[in-house]
């Protein structure tokens, strides 16, 4: 069968693909440690539960919705949005997706035409780029260097920007680095957009993971013109451990949003109606879980980075939010004998039973993501296979 020409080009999610071969690998017998994906350990809190359970039993979830979302959860992220956020937006401006990930992609299906390009800093999430592709536009990679912790300059941008460049995207705090930018910088880069009249992407889902001293600052809360130009993507899968729910939405200009709820119609119909009842639930409930989460994630962070540091060659930023660590391995690769991030990866599988996600799939050739959002005894073994698989390389 001839497929189509999108899928020839298409890459599959790495982080999806290392899960996998981790989970094939343990299938045959393998103790294999797994730090892949960007899951919370945590069980969906119990209020938000019993929510979809009333709604089961209630039969509310038993029937279609309404493809951008049923009335109560679309009030529930404007109060939301209204709360942590403190701007104020009209409900017809929200869309409730299947996850935050379909959010972006009906968001590049209704903006792009066939060569529009959009702006995307590395290291990026590994869909942006698939997804713009997807939509037949070009992702226009630029490069946030470790030195500028992982961060782009207006000066960066503009030169790349083109006639065809419609969007950026910034995903703060970033997944896979953790980095959180500034109010500063973030002002730069809006105003910077607003002047040539692009559309600011936003990715928000972590934005209620960070730790330490930092903070985390919409860009859209940093003036009118700025807010104008900004798409507010979230969702309740990070904050709330509800990744197997799928519930993500978008917040912005009504005619985008009108777009994308049409694709919508086109595609998934709507959200699942059962996890829309939790969601209402989680956005509106006790807020308790989640500062117990973040606490047990910032615990995390600073007891293994200076674990994952102890490893040969391994330079490390430390990260300010979200749950992912990004050492550099290069000298480590260096020490095994390796100059591919993603062999090296393979090896890390194959050898010393520790699943890793490569770094070529965020754009970063010299890196790994590891996942905190484990239990610690995961976390601590993994580093010492880690260590010993170097250590025994650099012997031979």
């Amino acid at each position: 069968m001839k497929l189509s020409k999108r899928t020839e080009t298409l890459e599959p999610s790495v982080t999806l693909t290392a899960s996998a071969k981790a989970k094939e690998l343990k299938s045959q017998g393998a103790d294999v440690l797994s730090v892949t994906l960007g899951e919370p350990d945590f069980p969906t809190p119990k209020h938000i539960q019993q929510a979809a359970i009333e709604a089961i039993e209630s039969g509310k979830a038993s029937f279609y919705t309404q493809t951008a979302g049923i009335p109560e959860l679309r009030q529930a992220i404007v109060s939301y949005i209204e709360q942590f956020y403190g701007l104020t937006y009209d409900v017809s401006q929200t869309l409730v997706t299947d996850g935050a990930k379909f959010a972006l992609y009906v968001l590049f299906q209704a903006l792009l035409d066939e060569g529009d390009e959009v702006i995307i800093p590395t290291p990026y999430w590994v869909s942006y780029g698939e997804q713009v592709k997807l939509a037949d536009g070009t992702p226009v990679f630029v490069a946030g260097k470790e030195s500028n912790n992982f961060k782009i300059t207006v000066e960066q941008l503009e030169s790349v920007r083109t006639a065809k460049t419609k969007a950026i995207i910034l995903n703060s705090p970033s997944n896979p680095t953790g980095m959180i930018y500034t109010k500063e910088e973030l002002a730069q880069i809006g105003e910077w957009a607003v002047a040539n009249d692009l559309l600011i992407v936003a990715d928000d889902i972590y934005g209620r993971l960070v730790y330490g001293e930092h903070t985390f600052t919409p860009i859209a809360t940093i003036s009118e013109e700025i807010r104008q130009h900004t798409l507010i993507i979230n969702g309740v899968s990070k904050s709330y451990s509800m990744t197997g729910w799928r519930i993500g939405f978008a917040v912005g200009n009504k005619e985008l949003i009108q777009a994308m709820i049409d694709i919508a119609s086109q595609s998934t119909s709507n959200p699942t109606a059962v996890s829309q009842y939790a969601a209402v639930e989680a956005l509106t409930g006790p807020q308790d879980t989640v500062e117990e989460m973040r606490l047990a994630f910032e615990e995390r962070l600073n007891r293994l980075y200076p674990l994952v540091l102890e490893i040969p060659g391994v330079k490390l930023v430390k990260p300010q939010g979200a749950f992912y660590l990004f050492p550099n391995v290069k000298e480590t690769m260096d020490i095994c004998g390796y100059d591919d991030v993603t062999e090296f990866t393979d090896a890390l599988l194959n050898e010393a039973h520790v699943a890793l996600v490569t770094g070529a799939g965020f754009g970063a050739e010299e890196n790994i993501r590891l996942s905190y959002a484990t239990d610690w005894e995961t976390l601590e073994e993994t580093v010492n296979r880690i260590k010993a698989f170097v250590e025994n390389k650099r012997r031979k």
